[in-house]
């Protein structure tokens, strides 16, 4: 029944906000196993750590991250939609992987340049649909990505294989002049800070998740 209502809650929203919601259809469970890669290699022993998950929509990569929340953890949620941050809520109130770490949870309702926090997070992990924004917001969002991150920390974003240069070659003049903005933006920071790229073809569409970590000096 939660899967249908997360179906139900994102196409609504896909239909309303094509923009900010980019995706179209939620993130199938072998992308969420990549994008949560780091967190769940992390030694058992190991300190409690910071995750903070930007653009959650309504929790596809979210359930997986949950799982992997342990005793002492913080989890931050930054989701500017107010219908799937609501969903998200409800999603911490009721189920038990969600409900186990409700008390270190907190779902934020506001765009990322305005999320502020006290302190930096061991993960960051992000559903943005960059290829959508501005090249302007996407300079942006990155500076906010590492600003977030702890020296040492690791970033992991997705982004579907091949739209940028696809769209690149059929849009519009304005249009590839957007894209090719963004794609220099990712390439320089994935040239200098990439740590590895994983290919998802379980996915609509196949995406590909990038992994960047922030330098220790």
């Amino acid at each position: 029944m939660s899967s249908l209502k997360e179906y139900a809650t994102f196409f609504g929203q896909f239909r309303e906000r094509f923009e900010t919601t980019g995706a179209i259809a939620p993130s199938s469970r072998f992308l969420a196993r990549s994008m949560t890669r780091y967190l769940q290699a992390r030694p058992a022993d190991g300190p409690p750590v910071r995750v903070l998950e930007i653009g959650p929509g309504t929790g596809a990569v979210t359930g997986t991250i949950v799982k992997h929340i342990r005793t002492n953890d913080r989890f931050d949620l930054v989701e500017l939609n107010e219908a799937f941050a609501g969903h998200l809520k409800q999603r911490f109130e009721t189920a038990d992987d969600w409900n186990r770490v409700a008390e270190q949870s907190t779902v934020h309702v506001a765009p990322l340049q305005d999320f502020t926090s006290d302190a930096p997070y061991d993960f960051v992990i992000s559903g943005l649909p960059l290829n959508n924004f501005p090249a302007d917001l996407v300079d942006d969002i990155f500076e906010h990505y590492f600003k977030h991150l702890t020296p040492g920390g690791i970033l992991s974003y997705f982004e579907y294989q091949f739209v940028r240069s696809l769209r690149t070659r059929v849009g519009a003049k304005s249009e590839r002049s957007r894209l090719k903005s963004i794609d220099k933006t990712m390439c320089n920071y994935c040239s200098k800070q990439r740590i590895r790229r994983d290919w998802v073809f379980l996915n609509i569409p196949p995406a590909w998740v990038q992994h960047l970590q922030k330098p220790n000096n």
